[in-house]
């Protein structure tokens, strides 16, 4: 059986490309998938990639992930300084949780400087532009790979 990997991305993000380019860069989200996609094949895994505007379609989705994903890596956007609903829906998961952010949100304005999903998560990716994405995917591999795994779940529980 293929590991399956969620990825599911926050409000705006579906603006990338277009959204502040000088903070967030040119590629749009579909370029992200495209390049996860190819790294996907080359690691075996499945990428089921979302991304929504709606706080609880992402918690939703992060309920779904416990039947249908072996790893989750989240860039919930604003989300991540705010929903306290999307926090508890990550910390509720036995499967590795890895947080993603584009920008270096301890170089930004103070309110995105406190991640809720950060807390809960098995790391953090922060301020690698699109490369976070891929560094993320790399981790997901290994934690979903044998004892990676069963470290990542005996240490969220």
């Amino acid at each position: 059986m293929t590991d399956t990997i969620f990825v599911l991305n926050g409000p705006n993000l579906n603006l990338l490309g277009t959204r502040e380019p000088r903070i967030y860069g040119t590629q749009t989200l579909a370029d992200i998938e495209a390049t996860l996609q190819q790294r996907a094949k080359a690691l075996k895994l499945a990428l089921d990639v979302r991304q929504s505007n709606h706080e609880g379609v992402l918690v939703d989705w992060m309920h779904e992930a416990l039947a249908k994903a072996s790893a989750v890596i989240v860039n919930a956007g604003a989300y991540a300084h705010s929903s306290i609903a999307l926090r508890d829906a990550a910390a509720a998961l036995p499967i590795p949780v890895i947080e993603v952010h584009l920008t270096n949100i301890y170089a930004r304005e103070g309110f995105r400087r406190q991640s809720l999903i950060g807390q809960v998560s098995r790391g953090s990716i922060i301020g690698m532009g699109p490369l976070g994405y891929l560094l993320a995917l790399d981790a997901a591999a290994h934690l979903c790979k044998g004892a990676g795994a069963a470290q990542a779940k005996s240490q969220i529980q």
